[in-house]
């Protein structure tokens, strides 16, 4: 989030410094798995029309980043498949088909949401896995972390108002004064947006008065990658909280855990071996695949689930821009597009859901 937040200032041309206390990506934008997945299309509401326009619109963003920068972010609207093992989710899923057609629009595009009688192409996944069917969704997309943050850097670097500083730690950020200490140095600024994933939460509740229950979380996730000699189009299987997906270069990313409480937040266990074990069931061609990788990192998850962006009702000079633990790769650059709107004093061009307001999550804390 703080690096989309980085590319909207540069093109707005604010001048902005970027502090990371480590490597760019080194926390959970770093990991394995990058699925885009949309909310289900039943029920549609502001926040399932706002992840359905960011998912829509993320294609173009990644896209001009990459004619810039001359790099591949590994972007891909390759779908998704989900497996229906039981009658019953047949029929939910047929409903859903119509809830699409009349949602997943915009323009002349539209999205499609098919039920079907067995999965698209060969030597995926295994039909016995949807004894009732699949469902095909064309919106879902996926994308590959470590290259979207580096094309994403690259950027950055060759930006003419932005600044980058990693390994930097803030010793001191007070933004009543507009002053931060970073480096030895005393840094004055004018807004300060906090995006350091789950870190952000402890230094919000600082600042916060009247605070009843934390203002999030961090939540361990555990993922693998995989060789495999696969087509990187085949589309992203999901089933009851497994992902399996596609990468460039016969690579196949498997995950991934919600650990709410962990002893150590790095480390890959038996969760894991779970999770690997049954994509292999239902993947013959993942059934002999080396691992290559084990991965393990925290993700931020605001005490409301959503994400949280906007300027700390105790402080306008401090913008939040954080949470959304399983939709940030989708919804970043507009969730960024909108601090930076806030920072700014500029209009946001588009509807920002109540929901995922720093105000809503703050009510939620003090109850």
């Amino acid at each position: 989030m703080g690096l989309w937040a980085a590319v909207h200032a540069e093109r707005r041309g604010i001048e902005t410094l970027l502090v990371d206390a480590g490597q760019i990506g080194c926390g959970a934008s770093g990991g394995l798995l990058g699925a885009l997945m949309p909310h289900m299309p039943d029920r549609w509401s502001e926040k399932k029309q706002f992840q359905f326009d960011a998912l829509v619109s993320l294609e173009a963003e990644i896209a001009a980043i990459e004619e810039v920068t001359g790099l591949s972010a590994g972007y891909r609207r390759s779908g998704r498949l989900i497996p229906l093992p039981k009658p019953h989710l047949r029929k939910i899923a047929l409903g859903h088909f119509e809830d699409a057609e009349a949602v997943w629009r915009t323009g002349e595009r539209r999205f499609h949401w098919h039920v079907l009688d067995r999965p698209p192409g060969e030597d995926w996944i295994d039909p016995a896995a949807g004894e009732s069917g699949f469902v095909h969704d064309t919106l879902a997309a996926r994308v590959a972390p470590r290259s979207l943050v580096a094309t994403l850097k690259a950027f950055l670097l060759a930006a003419r108002h932005v600044r980058v500083l990693e390994n930097t730690a803030i010793a001191a950020l007070d933004p009543v004064r507009g002053m931060a200490s970073i480096g030895g140095a005393t840094i004055a600024f004018g807004h300060c947006i906090l995006a350091a994933g789950y870190r952000s939460f402890p230094f919000l509740e600082e600042m916060t008065s009247g605070l009843k229950k934390p203002l999030g979380q961090a939540v361990k996730g555990q993922a693998a990658l995989l060789v495999a000699d696969i087509d990187p189009a085949l589309p992203t299987i999901f089933r009851d909280g497994l992902y399996v997906v596609a990468h460039e270069g016969g690579h196949v990313a498997i995950g991934s855990t919600s650990e709410n409480s962990f002893a150590d937040p790095f480390s890959t266990d038996e969760q894991l071996d779970a999770l690997i074990a049954a994509a292999r069931d239902m993947v013959p061609a993942l059934r002999d695949a080396p691992v290559i990788e084990r991965w393990a990192g925290l993700r931020p998850k605001a005490i409301d689930r959503d994400p949280m962006v906007g300027a700390h009702p105790e402080n306008q000079n401090l913008i939040a821009l954080t949470g959304g633990f399983k939709v940030s790769f989708g919804l970043a650059h507009r969730l960024a597009e909108a601090a930076i709107c806030i920072a700014s004093d500029a209009s946001i061009e588009f509807l920002l859901p109540e929901s995922f307001g720093i105000s809503n999550h703050i009510a939620v804390s003090s109850r």
